[in-house]
């Protein structure tokens, strides 16, 4: 009762300083989360003008119900503070209200929200939970509403507002061309860093369309193709199955946990045959499904949005489409719904004969959404017989999905058992996941070898993206990481993913070093399968036979970052305050990556933006627009 009335005190003789400094307070959980330096008195010159611009103005023109204002206000400022550090938890990027755009996807996927969530996030409501029953309170309480509701000096607030907009101005204009979104957000605030990418020009600049060619392309990565490419057409007129493993990261290859291998059939097809282990993803907010489009396009992802909901309009280059000239049928294999991430638009630019999706597997053993990968492997055995059974060679796609995050298997699907320091934690549930998909996986290998499929088929097996983000890993689990790799987890490790190739009667145990991207995978296929890419854009290169590589990267690292053949950078406003991650993980003040290869990468990214765009729109799609 005290301390209701001590409230009541404060909020009737001054409610914008209260509310000022709960939001404050709201604002400092949130730097400490996401930027390197925690919070700091920069957040009163920051977030404060912003926070102060929405309550002067509720002072100003608010007559009535001041107190309800105030409570709407501070609830979606909370929410946008709660979400930036939701999304910063598992991407490591900023959201913004054109990410928050793709929330009908959140609830496929509530399981990984949940997880990655402290319990202290959730006290970043509980002032608004409080005020809420105060303002409702029917009885007793009108006298102190009454004051809260007494008209403030207009001329003031509208002063105040004044100078807080110069504030904020300050802060942002001159950080607007920052390549890092986080150094970005840091620079301008937060809620600064909101309200200007809802405002800032969304017009990209793009590159004429007769100026993208295949020999710019060339030119801007300093490649030349070889004469006489190495493994050319050693896998011509076979078919082709891509399968391609829910976040499955590269540490896990030849990994042992005392004395248990976590991945013991993917070890063996290594050491049997091609491996690249300094492969990396190059996917943004659709995971997976980006993945699948980049690996299916050798394009890169859009600067914002998932891929499969910015480019499905588009008649996208593809390898089905690039197949199909060559008399193949094509499908893809996923237990998930099809709708997910507009995966049926997506499925239908590439040029895919078919999918089959949850209504072809079941509900039959499932786990978090969908059919688990005993199930996924088996129904698509029996599919592969028949299409073999053709006279065409096919092209399959498998999306693996059982060792999805957060990696909560179920107990039939725990097939070791680790350490009792991996109990309860994410690294371990992760180690246990990727364990069964591996079993499943190994299974999926002998039905194909006694199905007679192995041997005709050309096989690429690789990560679709990261599994364990550095943002969501506890000071424990880092830990853990660090027990693995025997040195810091860094952003080079968690970005790479394996990939092996296998070519039965061609292929033999050996390891590639050269630098490889998603985006290489369709130019190195087209190599081994004798295709020509002459009539068709592609940002990739094929990596049995070119040693060096540029690899630009979007979403899950800053706006400008990029891999070269020696190391990771990480862009910062923009190159002079980026950082410099070697191959092997260690940090860098004087790194190799230059200047000139920063511009390169965001040209890189620039042309690929502009290619898609000068892409002609699906018939129905020009339909629609007509």
């Amino acid at each position: 009762m005290v301390l209701n009335d001590s409230y009541k005190r404060l909020l009737s003789m001054r409610p914008i300083l209260f509310f000022s400094l709960i939001m404050l307070l709201k604002s400092a959980l949130a730097w400490f989360v996401i930027f390197e330096n925690g919070a700091s008195w920069a957040l009163l010159l920051k977030e404060l003008p912003f926070v102060l611009i929405v309550f002067c103005l509720i002072e100003a023109f608010a007559k009535k119900r001041k107190m309800l204002y105030y409570l709407i206000a501070n609830l979606l400022m909370t929410t946008i503070l709660f979400a930036v550090i939701m999304y910063y938890k598992y991407y490591g990027v900023i959201v913004t209200y054109f990410a928050l755009a793709q929330v009908n996807q959140v609830t496929a996927v509530k399981n990984s929200v949940f997880s990655l969530m402290d319990p202290y996030f959730l006290f970043i409501f509980t002032d608004i939970v409080f005020f809420a029953v105060l303002l409702f309170k029917k009885k007793g309480d009108m006298d102190w509403k009454m004051k809260v509701n007494k008209p403030s000096s207009r001329k003031v607030a509208l002063s105040i507002m004044t100078v807080s907009l110069i504030a904020c101005l300050f802060n942002i204009v001159p950080n607007r061309a920052s390549m890092n979104e986080i150094v970005k957000a840091e620079q301008m605030g937060i809620l600064n860093y909101e309200a200007y990418m809802i405002f800032s020009n969304k017009d990209q600049e793009f590159v004429e369309p007769e100026k993208i060619t295949q020999q710019t392309i060339y030119d801007i990565k300093n490649i030349k193709p070889s004469e006489q490419p190495i493994l050319k057409g050693s896998a011509k007129g076979k078919n082709l199955i891509i399968i391609q493993m829910e976040s499955l990261q590269n540490f896990v290859v030849n990994l042992k946990v005392e004395g248990q291998e976590i991945t013991p059939n993917f070890n063996k097809l290594i050491n049997e045959n091609y491996y690249f282990n300094k492969f990396y993803q190059q996917v943004g907010q659709g995971n997976t499904s980006d993945a699948e489009y980049v690996v299916n396009s050798s394009l890169y992802i859009p600067p914002r949005g998932a891929a499969t909901q910015m480019y499905a309009d588009r008649e996208l280059p593809s390898l089905p489409k690039l197949l199909k000239q060559h008399n193949y049928e094509s499908a893809t294999f996923h237990t998930n719904v099809v709708e997910f991430w507009n995966r049926g638009e997506l499925y239908e630019s590439l040029g895919f004969d078919h999918y089959y999706d949850a209504k072809f597997f079941g509900e039959e053993d499932t786990v978090f959404f969908g059919a688990s990968d005993d199930v996924l492997y088996r129904k698509t055995v029996d599919k592969l017989v028949e299409m073999d059974a053709a006279d065409n060679p096919f092209y399959a796609q498998v999306i693996s999905m059982t060792a999805h995050h957060p990696y909560t298997m179920p107990d039939d699907k725990k097939l070791i058992t680790l350490p009792e320091r991996y109990e309860d934690t994410l690294v371990g549930d992760y180690l246990i996941a990727q364990n069964y998909a591996d079993k499943a996986l190994g299974e999926f290998v002998e039905d194909l070898k006694e199905k007679g499929l192995w041997e005709d088929s050309l096989i690429v097996i690789y990560g679709d993206h990261l599994g364990l983000p550095i943002y969501s890993l506890n000071s424990g689990e880092l830990e853990l990481m660090k027990e693995i790799y025997g040195r810091d987890y860094t952003y080079t490790d968690m970005i790479n993913i394996p990939l092996v190739v296998i070519n039965d009667g061609v292929t033999e145990g050996k390891v590639f070093e050269q630098i490889g991207g998603q985006v290489d995978l369709l130019p190195t296929i087209a190599n081994l399968m004798d295709i020509s890419l002459e009539d068709q854009i592609h940002f990739g290169q094929d990596i049995f036979n070119n040693e060096d590589n540029l690899l630009p990267q979007r979403y899950y690292l800053p706006t400008g970052s990029f891999l070269t053949s020696e190391e990771l950078f990480l862009s910062g406003s923009g190159y002079d305050d980026g950082k410099h991650y070697s191959l092997s993980g260690s940090s860098s003040e004087n790194g190799i990556a230059t200047e000139e290869e920063f511009q390169r990468a965001l040209e890189l990214l620039q042309l690929s933006d502009s290619y898609v765009n000068s892409l002609p729109l699906k018939p129905d799609e020009v339909k629609n627009t007509d």
